[in-house]
């Protein structure tokens, strides 16, 4: 009997699939890699078990990353199986080979990713000498119920609907590879010039979203503060007093972003106003007129991802990971990796059932006040259809996030927020417009103006989701007759500075990307720009992730901070005329082209060949690049030269001695600004020239690879009369990586390794496991005796190991800041590393606690 094979991406989701087909298909008999019965065999992936890879011919090694094997630019990709899947992949292809499957159903999530998850399985599966020739049909869910799961299968699509996301999935995995293969490769070969490897990485969409960061912080850097003034004064009239601001009636915007119609410029003309109005008295004319606010839109996941970092500290890799949970566990919510905010036309009937659900069943906890709201929006009719809510024009693949029939019954503290964010949402959004009078007075003294705005809720509409039911107390203005004259009672100057743009946080570059550089409020706009972001939905999260990793990019709080290595790579690039790689207006575009390629607007050939020009671009920049430095905004140190005092000047490789007017050869002292593979933060080499050491300093890598901490020094070496930079280990015979063995006979163990389960000793100025040094190296786990100042005790070491988490440690001191901080140290599995974890927020509402905020121990 012939049987259809069910390819599902994680094995939750097969396991989904069984659970909601079992009663109308049959029950399901479980096997080692898959379920089976009459009709249907269902297995899954674990994520990806394939990666495209170049032909034999093609491919470069790591040892031979020089110009002479770029540009990379094979006329296929093969496929290799990734390691840590291969037993999970042999077991799937053995499924789609067998005989009796005469039919494949892509039932991956609903998107590119799935999309080439499933394609890459089937092409790999398709190398015998007899082709598959197997049909292809696909799952497409927006939500997990068991109904919602029957319902895709009613209406299973067809492999011809599903070509043009099949060609932009691949075209994606390809052009990441071609960019970042050729790109990084290039970029790293011009940094080893000097000898060393120096991996300098770049990306397709990784780039461009660094510089985005590294644009703000230039002009942050560049910022000088200007003083200007404000005036306010207190008005008294028959009924009470009111507060004012001066202003210009007259202002115009030009190009200078901080002048605005409140700011004086010289103290000399604010004095004189203040003069002029004290002890005046004015005469009132005000305008009110009736104002009303929508709700925002439905979340799609950027949206979610922003306002859970701005409510919750959440990092969008965070939110994506708990949105999904409550997909695909919980089955609480539709599909969240969506660029839509909107719902199809035919979905009305779903949302009132939806609203029913929420009123009629006990929802755990805080979530249950939410009832009321959804009751009384059955009741007042709100659900109805319109265009700002249903709209199909504005539906991709994916419809907007929204809760689904399933009662959420067991939720974790995080899951609930997250969920509760979701659900005010889609109930606000059928509430009727908060309604609002705004009262703009204008009070003259003489011939100067003092506006005073007043804006009075009238009705909360969709703010009473949100508990906004009454007016905050300070909002209301106290009454004037029209013409009324009142008595300057007080008149205030101010003295305030300008100050810089603020850094991005992950809410702020999430907007960003989505925009393609531009911060994007209005939401018709940001409509507009959808299509031409910087990557997607799904893998926006990856790519912020993916520049910390790097270390291009740190946490500092909330805010993502660029390192000295991001500013040199923008440096390169820029300097080498490489302008592709770092314009995210670009970038975006190329989004917009795979989206047209989803629905068949663009061939891919098209595509992949502007691509592949591209990449011969950078490689050929690079490749004839000749002058001995790269031009650029290089620092002018505040440190004096150790040998002469002289000036201390940054070019792109070094910081040199300059002589004492900053204009000449020097002294001939001179030090790298990447010693073995980690750049100098500034201050930390103005620190490191004054001290003449620094550290011990996290990040270095040997020439092996190997990842080690140290100390660096600087001494005088006799033989070229200057001074030089060198390494201070210690005695980590480790971090030197001569592989000689190590007796930890007389030491006594601290634990057990959390990776291998071997001991752990000090060794050197770390903690290491016993496997991890030596001749026979098998481990990788080490962790710093002191990590940014604080010194870490064999008792905390101890209690690392066997409990997974230290004491609040309360001397961390950050590099950036230089601000002390206390944390706990864990370690994360996942991560394969000891890492920071911080103290919980105090909760605003007893009731509940605030979540754990994590970053690695590195920072």
């Amino acid at each position: 009997m012939s049987k259809s094979l069910i390819i599902a991406e994680k094995p939750s989701v097969a396991q989904d699939i069984v659970r909601a087909l079992t009663p109308t298909a049959g029950k399901f008999e479980k096997h080692a890699d898959h379920f089976e019965n009459d009709r249907y065999v269902v297995t899954s992936a674990v994520g990806h078990l394939v990666e495209i890879k170049a032909p034999e011919a093609y491919d470069v090694k790591r040892g031979k990353w020089s110009f002479a094997h770029l540009p990379v630019v094979p006329p296929h990709f093969d496929l290799a199986p990734i390691d840590k899947g291969k037993a999970r992949l042999n077991a799937v292809v053995k499924l789609v080979k067998r005989k009796d499957v005469t039919e494949l159903i892509n039932a991956c999530d609903a998107g590119r990713e799935g999309e080439l998850i499933f394609r890459l399985i089937v092409q790999y599966a398709d190398t015998g000498k007899t082709p598959l020739n197997k049909p292809v049909r696909r799952l497409w869910l927006q939500s997990m119920t068991p109904q919602a799961i029957r319902d895709g299968f009613a209406q299973l699509r067809s492999d011809e609907q599903m070509l043009g996301l099949a060609d932009a999935a691949r075209s994606r995995s390809e052009a990441d590879w071609l960019v970042g293969i050729n790109g990084t490769r290039a970029m790293t070969a011009f940094n080893s010039r000097d000898g060393g490897f120096f991996l300098t990485t770049v990306g397709r969409v990784q780039t461009p979203t660094l510089s985005i960061v590294v644009e703000r912080e230039e002009k942050i850097r560049k910022h000088v503060p200007r003083d200007y003034w404000e005036i306010k004064a207190t008005f008294g009239a028959a009924a009470g007093q009111y507060d004012g601001k001066w202003f210009d009636p007259a202002f115009k915007k030009n190009d200078d972003p901080d002048r605005r119609q409140d700011r004086l410029w010289t103290l000399a003309e604010a004095q004189a106003i203040v003069a002029d109005v004290t002890g005046q008295s004015g005469t009132v004319t005000e305008e009110s007129k009736p104002s009303s606010q929508s709700s925002p839109l439905l979340y799609d996941l950027t949206t979610l991802q922003r306002e859970a970092n701005s409510r919750f500290g959440f990092s969008a890799k965070t939110t994506l990971s708990i949105a999904q949970a409550l997909y695909e566990k919980h089955k609480v919510l539709t599909y969240p990796r969506t660029d839509s905010r909107a719902l199809p036309e035919d979905y009305l009937s779903v949302v009132k059932q939806t609203f029913e659900m929420l009123a009629d069943e006990e929802l755990p906890g805080p979530l249950r006040s939410l009832s009321q709201h959804a009751r009384k929006g059955l009741n007042e009719g709100y659900v109805k259809p319109t265009k700002r809510v249903f709209d199909n024009a504005k539906v991709s693949d994916h419809f907007a996030i929204i809760p689904t029939l399933q009662a959420p019954k067991s939720l974790t503290e995080i899951e609930a927020k997250l969920y509760d964010l979701v659900v005010k949402r889609f109930l606000a959004v059928f509430y009727p417009p908060a309604e609002y009078q705004v009262t703009t007075r204008t009070t003259a003294v003489k011939q100067h103006r003092f506006i005073t705005n007043g804006k009075v809720l009238t009705n909360p509409g969709w703010l009473a989701v949100y508990g906004k039911e009454a007016q905050d107390e300070d909002a209301t203005l106290v009454p004037v007759k029209p013409g009324e004259t009142v008595a300057t009672d007080e008149v205030a100057l101010n003295a305030l500075r300008t100050k810089p743009p603020a850094r991005y946080t992950e809410a702020t570059l999430l907007s960003a990307m989505e925009g393609a550089g531009k911060l994007i409020d209005d939401e018709e706009l940001k409509a507009a720009m959808q299509e031409k972001g910087l990557g997607t939905p799904a893998t926006r999260a990856a790519i912020i992730e993916g520049l910390i990793t790097e270390k291009y990019m740190l946490r500092e709080g909330r805010d993502l901070m660029p390192t000295a290595k991001a500013f040199q790579l923008m440096t390169l690039l820029r300097g080498l005329g490489v302008e592709d790689l770092t314009k995210p207006e670009l970038t975006g575009n190329w989004e917009h082209q795979l989206a047209e390629m989803e629905h068949g607007r663009l061939s891919r050939e098209r595509f992949m060949g502007e691509i592949a020009k591209m990449a011969e671009r950078i490689v050929k920049k690079a490749k004839e690049y000749d002058r001995d430095t790269i031009p650029g905004d290089y620092a002018t140190l505040q440190a004096p030269c150790p040998h002469c005092g002289g000036v201390v000047k940054e070019n792109y490789r070094r910081f040199t001695c300059t002589g004492a007017d900053g204009a000449s050869e020097g002294c001939g002292f001179s030090m790298t600004k990447i010693p073995a593979g980690r750049s100098f933060e500034l201050p930390e080499v103005e620190r490191f020239l004054t001290d003449k050491r620094i550290g011990p300093l996290e990040g270095f890598r040997s020439k092996a690879g190997w990842p080690f901490t140290a100390e660096l020094q600087l001494v005088f070496d006799d033989e070229i009369g200057n001074w030089k930079l060198e390494f201070d280990f210690g005695d980590d015979d480790k971090a030197k990586d001569d592989g000689e063995p190590v007796d930890f006979s007389g030491q006594q163990s601290l634990g057990a390794c959390p990776k291998c389960a071997g001991h752990v000793y000090e060794h050197g100025s770390n903690y290491v496991c016993e496997h991890a040094v030596g001749a026979h190296v098998t481990c990788d786990f080490k962790t710093g005796q002191i990590i940014l100042t604080q010194p870490i005790d064999h008792a905390q070491v101890h209690k690392l190991l066997t409990t997974g988490k230290t004491d609040l440690l309360e001397n961390f001191v950050s590099n950036k800041t230089r601000r002390k901080f206390k944390a706990f140290l864990t370690y994360d599995k996942k991560e394969g590393k000891v890492i920071f974890e911080f103290e919980p927020r105090a909760a605003k509402v007893p009731a509940k606690k605030a979540a754990a905020k994590k970053a690695t121990a590195s920072e």
